[in-house]
């Protein structure tokens, strides 16, 4: 539900689109001509206001978004004439242009452009303009957590709007479990556990629900992962049984298949997986047999099809020489982003950022994580990436709900310049997050 509501209105567009703005503003002004010469029907009316509807309990001037999927009419609930609609979409341009005009969009628009008519909506539900936008390079970064059982946010750092998931469907089991989440194409993946089975939660961006069914080959736990547009990578982890794993697989959200990949070199679980230079990169977690962190990392080259292992990768244990070491399971997987294709992490102990240095495989200190950003052990504490900044999402140790922070920062050649972008009271403890890029 919305926080304010939302309209249709024009944006100011990323550097490459700037050649195009005119004529988007003026397609803006299009739809809104279209949208007033007809009028939509009782029932899409009555739901296009259900869905504009603002919060009456929230303060706050940020703007929750709606789903492009709460415009939730069948296809086959048309008006006459929506066929040539579903042809045309805007009648004045024709259905390639309308097309193009789409793209151009910013994402947050979509379930407002969705109201519109059936054609509209077709289109945006289908996944087609997501599946352009790829094609073109055109990428909206989103961030998803969680920081309540089975509930999720999304945030959208650029216009700083919300939108609230809708709650999880499960079972006492699963909400107690351990979970991992990952974010890939348009899809929201939350992995737990359900009584005696791994269970995969998948929300859509394109119909705002939740499913369940999905399996992988080997079903798992506490593995390492990451995403490159549409494919995710899976590596590590534990089985039903509680055997360290060191197979690996790659799912493909188009076609919602799962394919087994040759195994690491080494069997690890509690890892961090990170995409770089178009390669997969599994750092730290506990190996068999091993109680302490594992510092060496593997590189998964996805044309070759093989694995490389990488000695001494990942640096020393949070804390450092001399600090009081925790049990290996007792910390959290590496913190480890990648922007630009320069990798990143967080040591939650020293309250430091650090570079990883390619070329001599070191680690290069920056200078320090915001100031409220607490952890136990890293666990609580989001550090990800988000399109060409790092963000950082978490709060400080308060009684009662607590706030959360998101902080960004562009890396660039000198120390980190966290600009606060939002505080909310959703509680100061992320139990899951993942960035989707659409």
């Amino acid at each position: 539900m919305l926080e304010g509501p939302s309209y249709l209105v024009s944006r100011d567009l990323p550097s490459s689109c700037e050649q195009e703005s005119k004529w988007i503003y003026n397609t803006f002004h299009v739809i809104e001509l279209s949208r007033s010469k007809r009028q939509m029907e009782d029932g899409e009316d009555q739901m296009a206001r259900k869905v504009l509807k603002p919060l009456e309990d929230d303060e706050n001037v940020e703007k929750e978004d709606m789903s492009l999927a709460q415009i939730d009419q069948p296809d086959n609930h048309r008006h006459s004439g929506d066929h040539s609609e579903s042809s045309l979409l805007i009648h004045q341009l024709g259905r390639d242009i309308s097309i193009n005009c789409l793209l151009l969009s910013s994402r947050s628009d979509y379930g407002t452009i969705a109201s519109l008519n059936s054609g509209f909506r077709s289109v945006i539900r289908s996944g087609e303009l997501y599946r352009l936008r790829r094609e073109m390079g055109i990428v909206e970064h989103w961030v998803y957590f969680s920081c309540s059982l089975l509930e999720w946010r999304a945030f959208d750092p650029i216009r700083q709007r919300w939108m609230h998931l809708p709650r999880m469907t499960s079972n006492e089991c699963f909400m107690f479990s351990d979970k991992e989440s990952l974010a890939v194409g348009t899809e929201l993946l939350v992995f737990g556990k359900e009584i005696t089975s791994h269970v995969i939660y998948r929300y859509s961006i394109l119909t705002n629900t939740w499913s369940s069914g999905m399996e992988m080959n080997r079903p798992r736990c506490l593995f390492g992962s990451a995403s490159l547009g549409e494919i995710a990578i899976l590596a590590g982890g534990c089985d039903p049984h509680g055997n360290i794993l060191s197979s690996a697989e790659l799912y493909n959200s188009e076609t919602g298949k799962w394919v087994t990949i040759p195994s690491m070199n080494k069997a690890r679980k509690m890892c961090s997986g990170v995409f770089m230079d178009g390669k997969f990169y599994v750092i730290g977690g506990i190996g068999v047999g091993n109680s302490r962190t594992l510092t060496c990392g593997e590189v998964y080259d996805l044309k070759m099809k093989t694995w490389r292992e990488i000695p001494n990768m990942f640096p020393a244990r949070n804390g450092g020489p001399g600090a009081p070491e925790a049990p290996a399971t007792a910390e959290a997987p590496p913190l480890v982003a990648v922007v630009n294709n320069e990798l990143y992490a967080a040591d939650y102990a020293q309250q430091e950022v650090r570079k990883y240095d390619k070329e001599n495989n070191l680690w290069v200190t920056l200078g320090r994580l915001p100031e409220r950003a607490f952890s136990m052990n890293g666990w609580g504490l989001a550090f990800r990436a988000c399109g060409d900044q790092l963000v950082v999402i978490g709060g400080p140790r308060a009684l009662g709900e607590g706030m959360i922070e998101v902080n960004s920062w562009v890396p660039n050649e000198g120390p980190p310049q966290w600009n606060l972008l939002v505080r909310k009271p959703f509680g100061s403890f992320v139990y899951n997050c993942a960035v989707m890029g659409c």
